[in-house]
């Protein structure tokens, strides 16, 4: 393999332009997972202007480029899928047919070893190293929105029932009740983040846009534009004001639902899910194929799905004593998380937790019921 690396600023318009191509192809091609906005060549320059050590590996055959490998890298050569944390897409574009080895490729690229929690499928020299697979959900839209609606009143007939009347009842009870779709005002972006960040804090959950870096890469993702690329504020409006709203990414065919949130003063109206309901309208008129939910365990997102995809997380390594030391560290700490995240009677005594801490530290009086053993 012909492997050259670049830093962010170095790549070159014709390679940006071909990195794009290839993921416009990807749905045709029969491979739609390479087609996700977190893959995109924005997505990881963007990522690249906060945070140290992005760069891009460009793999060419006679000359033209054939696969695009973002990824993050320290001084000790301990590599990350770029945005590690908040991107959920993650691996390698490349042509239909391409195989690479993976660790000619770490060599290449000064990594003894590659990390990631949301590798797509069909990357198949990097899933040798994937300790763990999740599923994703997705709301496919390829058939229009009618088709998508009418499936889900056949799968969950009370969700569709429930929701669909609430919004009637939003309806009547607003003064005005208006959806738009590309929202440009940042100041109701701003309204999103205070919600997520309320939400977060309120269910004892880390604060992600307490790192002022995250905070700084959706402003700038949300003023990003290229064809077929763009941060997407989408938003429901009730009485005049926004009272649920979500900030995602999308490609020619693909929308990725990144942060959600919603007013809870409206908490009764399910203003989120009606939400969700209006964007997959909104994005269906507009030939985006499917919505991907993102990995997670939540019952709004099983609710919507019409499938799921799989996602991994895991290590690509080669022998390097760096390699050894990073698993080391790593590897408990992700099988503790899992088995917690994997089973009801570990994850819902410590989701109640969490959401106790996160009352205490907002002030709200909380009541301790015992533990029954």
């Amino acid at each position: 393999m012909d492997i050259s690396v670049y830093r962010p600023g170095e790549l070159s318009g014709a390679d940006r332009a071909a990195w794009t191509a290839l993921q416009s192809k990807a749905h045709l091609q029969g491979s739609p997972q390479l087609a996700n906005p977190f893959l995109s060549p924005e997505f990881a320059l963007a990522v690249g202007r906060y945070r140290r050590g992005v760069r891009i590996a460009v793999v060419r055959e006679q000359g033209e480029p054939v696969a695009f490998f973002p990824f993050q890298r320290s001084a000790t050569g301990v590599g990350r899928a770029v945005g590690l944390g908040i991107s959920d897409a993650q691996g390698l574009v490349h042509r239909p047919g391409f195989v690479w080895d993976a660790r000619e490729l770490l060599r290449a690229c000064g990594l003894a070893v590659w990390e990631f929690d949301h590798l797509v499928e069909g990357q198949g020299p990097f899933e040798a190293g994937a300790a763990k697979g999740f599923p994703s959900p997705v709301m496919d839209l390829d058939q229009g929105y009618e088709t998508y609606l009418t499936q889900l009143r056949l799968r969950s007939p009370k969700f569709t029932r429930t929701t669909l009347a609430k919004e009637r009842r939003l309806t009547r009870t607003a003064s005005e009740v208006r959806y738009v779709h590309d929202e440009r005002d940042p100041a109701v972006l701003r309204t999103l983040m205070d919600w997520k960040s309320a939400q977060y804090r309120r269910t004892g959950r880390s604060d992600r846009f307490a790192h002022p870096w995250i905070a700084d890469l959706v402003r700038q993702l949300f003023h990003t534009r290229s064809e077929p690329f763009a941060g997407i504020l989408s938003v429901l409006y009730a009485d005049g004001k926004p009272v649920a709203a979500h900030f995602g990414l999308r490609t020619e065919r693909v929308l990725a639902c990144w942060f959600p949130a919603y007013d809870p003063e409206y908490a009764k109206y399910s203003p989120g899910l009606i939400l969700h309901l209006r964007m997959a309208e909104a994005a269906a008129a507009d030939g985006v194929a499917h919505l991907d939910l993102g990995r997670g365990q939540k019952e709004y997102k099983d609710s919507l799905k019409t499938r799921e995809l799989t996602v991994s997380e895991g290590w690509v390594t080669r022998r390097h004593p760096v390699a050894v030391g990073h698993r080391a560290r790593r590897v408990p700490a992700r099988a503790l998380r899992n088995a917690v995240v994997s089973r009801p009677e570990l994850f819902e005594p410590a989701d109640r937790f969490l959401k106790k801490i996160g009352k205490i530290r907002s002030g709200t009086s909380v009541t301790v019921k015992p533990t029954k053993t």
